[in-house]
């Protein structure tokens, strides 16, 4: 999103291309890669075979393992790629291409409805739903998403897909630029948020469940609660009036099977509607602005929520930009904002089973010079649940400092700090200030300025992986580190001490997409965003940018354990989307064998650009749908 390549970071902390032309200077990048790094990183072997129709039962829960992780007993299952790439010449239609071993099928676009009664909005540029109907119906702007099996129902056969509603705009959902009414408002924020969505496979097609008793749609007016350090705190209250989460852009699973949605460009929302306001200096940190984004909802005549001249809602500002729970088991229960995880632009909340069992949150704040968190619970996770206390609200947060010399340091964003009590008090309150504050307080840590740090994964040998998008704004180039501006982004990777609850970590960069733009390259990338690696290694990339070659964005496939240089990488193209669209969400059943990702605002909304998914007729609104993926052979994706 172009909202996320503007920068607010005023701190002066040392910029990552200084840091990383100093690392550079001392060897070659990739020669020997993560390995040379101290000598931490051991590269496992993986299988050749390939993939076998493995039973269910084969499939290791990812979250039970030792407790000291042994890199060298890794599940060495076949990691192997070797479907036929879509190739360039492929990859630039107004319809998706994939790989001819693999075919897909769409699933729920936007307007969807999930309940009997309700019509499904297919496009037609002359009608919209009202916002009844879109309330009761799939929103727009799919993004990161999570599937969760009913396993007493058939595991990979049917579930509930978990799924985030990043942002709409007003010509898209309402079709003119600007809400003329409470009601124009109202559709506009029922088509944000996230849904729930029961979905069932039969005789080989995807289809939602109508009426399922888990089908729920949460949106900016959903009732919400605060947990955490910050909950019963001044900077948040009146917390009893706390409703809904909007801009929801990647997403995170948690061992107690529930749905971690993050909140990105939640200042957006937020408009001056009298021309009285005047941003703090925490409010300009995170870029509100008297405009926002446009949406206009600050014009709402009864909610003032939005409106920043309001001083009674003055608050409201505060009580977007966290991590949010959601129980997809219990539509009964209130969405859970964690306040322990920190306030910023959350891109992502990758979950992994640490030391101890405790969990640890990986998180990247997406936006140009900002930076990469983790969180740490307090104790074991089975414990803490076994006592009636969230693992997510009881436990330090840290952000992330890159070292020239190929380490790095996890800096705890707490007030015992002098710089940080100085700024924002002693005491609980003053914690509550600190992590509400987050991107202050690691302004004043010192943490590293990265570039558009988005999703994060981990591979099964523990070795992190983070994309960061792209920097057009970096201007000092030098012979060691030539993207001076990085116009394509790369993927850094590291690997934490002590099984992820280390304060110490060393860092290489995996691969910087300009090398893969050789003539002639099939494997050509920018702009890499969406991130995940599978359980036997296979490291899905999803773009978000213009594409070298003409390509659409794009999904494709690498391994993990890759060690070589990045213009050696065996990197694979497995699917393109379609004009003006973004790829993200990436999710699949246990098995492996079906993967649900994502086209967003395909086409930017412009019929003349597409008409996906309906037939190409230069009539029909183009619409963010999800991409059902599966091998002709019924193999595992990715294989």
């Amino acid at each position: 999103m172009e909202h996320d390549e503007e920068s607010t970071n005023t701190s002066g902390n040392r910029p990552f291309n200084e840091v990383l032309s100093a690392r550079a200077s001392r060897r070659k990048f990739m020669t020997g890669g993560l390995a040379a790094a101290a000598g931490s990183f051991i590269l496992p072997s993986a299988a050749s075979a390939k993939n076998k129709h493995d039973d269910d039962d084969k499939f290791q829960s990812r979250w039970d393992r030792d407790d000291d992780h042994d890199e060298d007993r890794w599940d060495r299952r076949d990691s192997s790629i070797e479907f036929e790439p879509v190739t360039v010449a492929q990859g630039n239609g107004p319809e998706p291409s994939i790989s001819e071993d693999y075919e897909y099928q769409v699933l729920i676009p936007w307007g969807t409805p999930l309940r009997s009664g309700i019509a499904e909005y297919t496009g037609d540029p002359n009608t919209r739903p009202t916002a009844y109907e879109q309330e009761n119906m799939i929103g727009i702007g799919h993004d990161g998403m999570h599937f969760f099996p009913l396993r007493h129902r058939g595991r990979n056969r049917e579930g509930i897909l978990a799924i985030n509603h990043e942002f709409g705009g007003n010509s898209h959902i309402l079709g003119k630029d600007s809400p003329e009414s409470d009601d124009d408002i109202r559709l506009s924020q029922a088509a944000h948020g996230v849904s729930m969505v029961h979905i069932r496979k039969r005789r080989g097609r995807w289809t939602v469940v109508k009426d399922s008793y888990f089908n729920r749609r949460i949106t900016p007016n959903t009732r919400v609660r605060f947990s955490g350090p910050v909950s019963g705190y001044e900077v948040i209250q009146p917390e009893s009036e706390a409703r809904g989460t909007v801009n929801n852009c990647a997403s995170g699973p948690t061992p107690w099977d529930t749905y971690l949605t993050c909140e990105e460009n939640f200042n957006g929302y937020f408009g001056d509607s009298i021309g009285a306001w005047v941003p703090t200096e925490e409010q300009a940190r995170y870029g509100f602005s008297a405009g926002g984004f446009g949406y206009g909802w600050e014009g709402h005549s009864s909610d003032r929520r939005f409106d920043l001249a309001e001083a009674e809602i003055s608050r409201e500002d505060n009580r977007f930009g966290w991590v949010v729970e959601i129980d997809p088991m219990r539509p009964w229960l209130a969405p859970v904002k964690r306040t322990a995880l920190g306030r910023f632009k959350h891109e992502q909340a990758t979950v992994v089973v640490g030391r101890g069992k405790r969990v640890v949150v990986y998180m990247g704040d997406d936006q140009r010079f900002d930076y990469i968190y983790k969180f740490v619970s307090d104790g074991n996770w089975r414990a803490m649940r076994a006592r009636g206390l969230s693992p997510l609200d009881h436990g330090k947060l840290y952000v992330a400092r890159f070292n020239d010399d190929g380490t790095g340091d996890w800096l705890e964003l707490t007030n015992e700090h002098p710089a940080l009590a100085e700024r924002f008090g002693y005491g609980d309150e003053g914690q509550a200030n600190v992590l509400t504050y987050a991107r202050i307080a690691a302004d004043l840590l010192g943490a590293t300025p990265m570039d558009r740090p988005e999703w994060i994964s981990v591979a099964p040998n523990q070795d992190v992986f983070c994309t960061l998008t792209n920097n057009s704004r970096r201007d000092e180039p030098n012979a060691a580190n030539p993207l001076a501006p990085n116009n394509d982004g790369h993927i850094i990777r590291w690997r934490d001490t002590r099984n992820h609850t280390g304060l110490t970590f060393n860092w290489d960069i995996f691969v910087f997409a300009q090398d893969t733009h050789g003539d002639g390259d099939e494997r050509t990338f920018s702009d890499p965003d969406g991130i995940w690696i599978d359980p036997n290694g296979r490291l899905f990339i999803q773009t978000d940018g213009t594409q070298q070659k003409g390509l659409n964005n794009q999904m494709l496939v690498a391994s993990a354990y890759d060690r070589g240089d990045s213009q050696d990488l065996d990197i694979k193209r497995l699917f393109t989307g379609v004009t003006d669209d973004e790829i993200t969400g990436i999710t699949v059943t246990p098995n492996q064998r079906t993967m649900f990702i994502n086209t967003q605002h395909p086409g930017n909304g412009e019929p003349t650009a597409t008409n996906f998914p309906a037939p190409t007729d230069g009539v029909t609104v183009p619409r963010d749908c999800t991409i059902v993926i599966s091998r002709k052979d019924g193999g595992i994706v990715g294989s």
